[in-house]
């Protein structure tokens, strides 16, 4: 049986990708973009600012990448990086066995299913990394908050972390589309299969929906926060309208029983 070994390698490069500015190279799909990057290497390229390239030579990837560059919004310095390797069986199931792969041939379509799952589950690490950043940095005034300690006084970052949950939340819906399945099997319905035996695999469903609630509470935290905070400046408004209410009237007295007293 013969047998052919090819890797993936998925990488976060920055916030997004201008894909329809994309003219100076050879593109053999628009939906997932698809580029010819080397002699028997592919990549397929997401807006969302994942590039999965399979059986690209390091020396290509690194020209590649530096071409791809000017068209990367925000890039990364350093970009985030995964690997699969895959082992082509004639005949054989598709299949997740010891980290590796198998697939039964390495048509063009297929590799795309591939690497809608990489990609998706890379973003998703990264936004991952993301919210457990921001649920450590509000974790603390939310423990305040328990304890009846005080609570800072500027909303400003505050109204930070629920900005960057946002921007989470309209990045994973909005661009990655993570929930969704693929455009490519709307034309080709019989990847659907593996395409869902790989999200089960990597369990993109389920570490969407987590993600989600965690998004959600950190949010509410947030907004809760913030509503105390702006509960407390309207009492101390009230109070300085009363003490300036106090001070009026203990003048006009003043004015009435002591300066007009012979």
């Amino acid at each position: 049986m013969l047998q052919s070994i090819t890797t993936a390698r998925s990488l976060l490069i920055g916030q997004g990708i201008e894909l329809r500015r994309l003219s100076h190279v050879k593109i053999l799909s628009r939906d997932p973009t698809t580029i010819e990057v080397a002699e028997g290497g592919y990549g397929v390229l997401f807006r969302f600012g994942v590039v999965v390239l399979f059986n690209v030579p390091a020396l290509a990837e690194a020209t590649f990448l530096q071409r791809l560059n000017g068209f990367v919004i925000e890039p990364f310095a350093t970009p985030t990086v995964e690997t699969l390797e895959i082992a082509v069986i004639p005949d054989a199931a598709e299949r997740l066995e010891e980290g590796r792969l198998i697939l039964p041939v390495a048509e063009l379509s297929l590799l795309q299913v591939v690497a809608d799952i990489l990609a998706k589950s890379l973003v998703l690490d990264d936004y991952e990394q993301r919210a457990a950043g921001a649920f450590e940095r509000i974790e603390p005034l939310a423990e305040r908050m328990q304890s009846g300690g005080r609570l800072p006084r500027q909303a400003n970052h505050l109204l930070a972390h629920i900005g960057e949950i946002l921007q989470i939340q309209h990045r994973m819906v909005g661009r990655a589309q993570v929930g969704e399945k693929p455009a490519i099997l709307w034309d080709h319905p019989e990847l659907e299969r593996i395409w869902q035996r790989l999200e089960n695999e990597y369990e993109i469903g389920e570490r969407q929906i987590a993600l989600e609630r965690k998004l959600d509470l950190i949010s509410g935290t947030a907004e809760t926060l913030l509503g105390l905070l702006q509960d407390r400046r309207t009492l101390r408004v009230e109070w300085y309208i009363v003490i300036l209410i106090v001070i009026e009237i203990v003048l006009t007295l003043y004015e009435l029983f002591f300066r007009h007293t012979p």
